[in-house]
């Protein structure tokens, strides 16, 4: 491949490549440069498969507890334990596994249909040929619309630009050159270069092309996404680690408890047994299944939102994220320029759409603004379609903002027909019209300030026209426009008594003013902004356009306070050295909200300081230019329908609608399914341990056995599960997005989580053994009808649990966990399976259920509510002398 193309001129290319430039490549050498270069196709990672989805279910760490637990289980003969465990993996897996692939095939949907087409001189002729066809060497031919397929240098343009916001950041057109440039010219300034991925918006030209495939600059920026390593999820960290505390647990608990039975003189085999069934006990097989459905829930809610979940742990990261890095154009801007300020010599009109004020009856009533507007309408060549004005963005806006002003674009032009045009070029840099109509011949002009205001000798000021003198306080201006970031446009006109020469139609003109444009922040992105903070989540703006350009947006979307001083602006040369950064320039990293003129190496840069800072971050984007910092970031969130392939390929999220604002959705989504999972993980966890002490003690003070193993896998299977997945589908606390994120290295299970878990588990616990007691040396039962009394007052007592798992600050009967509907639903059906289990003879069998008498029932009940109210009672103490403390 030629390296530093923008240095060499065209026919040097040529020479190098053995093409030519009106002929192109012939036959043979044709044929020598696919064997030698290949297909024009950028390596990408493979989409995962359907096998490869079904692996990564089943690489959780709970699923290792719990196949563990089944090995154990066969290993003792209890097959039938094994089964149950195993249903439980298969079906946990199964949930994960349709969620993937569902949403593996709504990003299937979303790919660009056909494939993109070039139009090449190959011999001599010209013909059409797939992208993949191109080789260095090919001439290739540029119109508007075209999206160019290689990179490739200019041999030849007229009036030709080049959108390349999603190589670059940058939201304005680029004007191509021919001319030669230095070899060490930044990619953002090589205009005499068209890039693979960019489209084609105005004029026409000729290139060489002399870059396919991954040598290309999308191919290198892709390559460097494809290496950029992905984090852990935060969940997937969190619930390693849960795991682990998981596996000490079990084993200090089962060697406890067989070594103590071993030296009090019981059976070895029969303590073995007995550890291996309280090891059971305290693996909650139901968590998978319900962080799987919780997480399932979250990615549906979502997807009705237009927010597509490539991976269910997505979900969750989302509601970890303290940092969003985002691109400017399309994500925090329309995408699209608008008319912002107009200035007279009269008057001045900022932010047009939004002001109603006297400037506006000035503006609108004035004789400049008039000439202003037909200038705008007749010097153009975009044109109206159904679909909008087509054309290049600057002539687009004029067009619309002709329109607000209700100025009939199609009728103006029909009045006033063309007689000439002396077109725009990057040397003139202005344009000029001449048209005829019932008043006469007209002239109008547009282009660069700098250049216009040469060929003005006179202004129109109140409907008069008057000598030109005082340019300077114009060129002052200007410059202050251009240092908000507006880009700006100047307008003159003359009335001539017949229709001059081209080259003549731009001289002694009447100067009219300036506008001002910009590409506008969305609408609804402020208020979203204003969410985040609240919510403590910070939003970065990474930009590849002008640090003015992007402080104006960052000032309108509240990102920085208006006229905030320029070095809140970094750029992106600021993260070149890192490594090397004191703490001053680390906090003033770590401070910054806008960095401008990034590169796509700099943003993968930002996103790995603040992750090595601690952060969880989210990065939005759209563009080629984001694929690397989409992939290293936490959360990766792509546009659906602006957003390239290549970004979507390697996003965690994709927003359909392309609407920033349904991030706030996914992140509020995110922070009620992480608030789920610790719920519902403290109420599992609160209820195998309950298991354990019940188990365990009765074991070692020679009580009745309060539960057998199969009746511990009915309890953990169905009675925990449903109100776990009650707990898991809860809408969350109302003012969730007012609270801080999480520090990102808080496990799911605090210190204060663990407190209520030992708490909750120590009263069911004593309610099961306090009713084993009972009927042991009050009742008199037989070990039977004590062991199906304390299976039921588990049982109720675990259900009654759930009551217990809100806040120690929200009302009993009146907090998130009473208002969940799914929680009464998740009661009852437990309940009624419980009923069905003993009224089946074959399964009350294998439980070992016998029928109770109603007094036997009471008491299991009074003992169930007991346990409930003991742990809300030390709750409610707990937190008043808590409050007595902080007075």
């Amino acid at each position: 491949m030629i390296q530093d193309p923008c240095a060499l001129s065209a026919q040097e290319i040529a020479d190098r490549l053995n093409s030519h430039l009106s002929q192109g490549l012939a036959d043979q050498v044709l044929r020598e440069h696919i064997q030698k270069y290949g297909p024009n196709e950028i390596p990408q990672d493979r989409p995962k498969g359907k096998w490869r989805i079904l692996v990564d279910q089943l690489l959780n760490p709970i699923i290792y507890i719990l196949s563990a637990a089944a090995l154990l289980a066969f290993l003792f003969s209890d097959w039938l334990e094994g089964v149950a465990i195993l249903v439980v993996i298969i079906i946990s897996a199964a949930i994960g596994f349709v969620m993937e692939l569902q949403a593996v095939r709504s990003l299937e949907a979303l790919r660009k249909m056909g494939q993109v087409m070039a139009r090449v001189v190959r011999s001599g002729k010209t013909e059409y040929i797939g992208a993949p066809e191109l080789v260095p060497g090919d001439i290739i031919l540029l119109q508007p619309g075209d999206v160019i397929a290689a990179d490739a240098r200019l041999v030849s343009e007229e009036n030709l630009s080049l959108k390349e916001s999603a190589l670059t950041g940058e939201s304005i057109p680029v004007s191509k050159k021919i001319e030669t440039l230095p070899a060490d010219t930044p990619i953002t300034d090589q205009h005499n270069m068209v890039f693979k991925g960019t489209t084609a918006i105005t004029g026409s030209g000729r290139a060489i092309v002399t870059a396919t495939g991954a040598d290309t600059q999308l191919g290198k920026i892709q390559q460097m996404g494809m290496e950029a390593e992905k984090e852990i999820t935060p969940l997937e960290k969190k619930l390693n680690q849960l795991s682990k505390w998981l596996i000490w647990l079990t084993l200090i608990f089962a060697v406890l408890i067989v070594i103590t039975g071993y030296i009090r003189g019981k059976d070895l085999l029969l303590m073995i047994e007995t550890g291996v069934a309280l090891a059971v006990a305290a693996i909650p097989e139901g968590l998978p299944i319900v962080a799987t459905v919780a997480l399932a829930q979250g990615m549906l809610r979502l997807a009705k939102k237009k927010v597509i979940i490539k991976k269910l742990e997505a979900v969750q990261t989302l509601g970890a994220t303290n940092i969003i890095c985002t691109d400017k154009t399309g994500t925090l801007t329309e995408d699209k320029m608008n008319v912002h300020t107009v200035v007279l010599a009269e008057a001045s009109l900022v932010n047009v759409y939004h002001k109603d004020s006297v400037d506006l009856v000035t503006v609108k009533n004035s004789e400049a603004f008039e000439r202003m507007i037909l200038a705008g309408i007749l010097c153009n060549n975009a044109y109206p379609s159904a679909n909008g004005a087509q054309g290049d963005s600057i002539e687009v806006a004029l067009l619309d903002f002709a329109e607000h002003f209700e100025y009939e674009v199609s009728s103006i032009r029909e009045k006033n027909p063309e007689k000439i045009e002396l077109p725009f070029d990057s040397d003139r840099k202005f344009m000029a019209t001449a048209h005829q109509n019932e008043h006469g011949s007209f002239v109008y002009v547009k282009g660069a300030f700098e250049q216009l205001v040469t060929v003005c000798d006179r202004i129109l000021i109140d409907g008069e026209i008057k000598i030109f003198d005082h340019k300077k306080e114009w060129h002052e201006k200007v410059d202050q426009l251009a240092s908000q970031g507006l880009r700006t446009l100047a307008f003159a006109y003359r009335k001539v008594e017949e229709i001059p020469e081209k080259e003549s139609l731009a001289k002694q003109l009447v100067f009219l003013g300036i506008i001002g444009f910009i590409d506008p922040a969305r609408e609804d992105v402020k208020a979203t902004i204003d969410i985040y903070k609240t919510a403590g989540i910070k939003v970065i703006m990474a930009t590849g356009d002008h640090p003015k350009t992007a402080q104006k947006i960052a000032e309108e979307v509240g990102l920085l306070p208006v006229d905030a001083p320029t070095n809140k602006v970094l750029e992106g040369t600021a993260l070149k050295k890192l490594k090397e950064t004191d703490e001053t320039d680390k906090k003033q990293l770590l401070e910054a909200s806008v960095f401008a003129r990034v590169t796509p190496e700099q943003k993968l840069d930002l996103i790995t300081f603040h992750q090595k800072n601690n952060d969880i971050v989210g990065m939005i984007g759209d563009g080629i230019n984001d694929v690397p910092a989409l992939k290293k970031a936490d959360i990766g969130i792509a546009m659906g329908i602006r957003g390239t392939e290549a970004a979507r390929e390697v996003a965690d999220v994709i927003l359909k609608n392309d609407k920033f604002t349904a991030i706030e959705l996914a992140i509020r989504q995110g922070r009620v399914v992480f608030q789920n999972i610790r719920q519902f993980v403290v109420y599992l966890l609160s209820c195998n341990l309950a298991e354990i002490l019940a188990v365990g003690v009765a074991a070692l003070a020679n009580l009745p056995t309060p539960l057998l193993p199969l009746q511990i896998l009915f309890i953990n299977l169905v009675t925990d599960v449903f109100p776990a997945l009650a707990l898991g589908l809860g809408k969350g606390e109302d003012d969730i997005m007012q609270q801080p994120p999480r520090n990102p290295n808080e496990p799911i299970m605090g210190k204060g989580d663990w407190y209520a878990t030992m708490l909750y588990g120590l009263c069911i616990s004593l309610a099961v053994l306090g009713v084993v007691v009972y009927a042991e040396f009050v009742l008199d039962v037989p070990a039977n009808i004590i062991n199906n009394m304390a299976f039921l007052t588990l049982v109720l007592a675990q259900l009654f649990n759930v009551f217990n798992i809100p806040k120690r600050e929200e009302p009993f009967f009146n907090n998130e966990v009473t208002r969940n509907p799914w929680v009464w639903g998740a009661l009852v059906l437990s309940l009624a399976i419980t009923y069905v289990a003993y009224a089946i003879p074959a399964v009350a069998e294998a439980l070992a259920f016998i029928a109770l008498s109603f007094e036997q029932l009471v008491i299991t009940v009074l003992f169930a509510t007991a346990a409930v109210l003991l742990a809300q009672l030390i709750k409610r103490l707990s937190n008043l002398l808590e409050h007595w403390v902080k007075l």
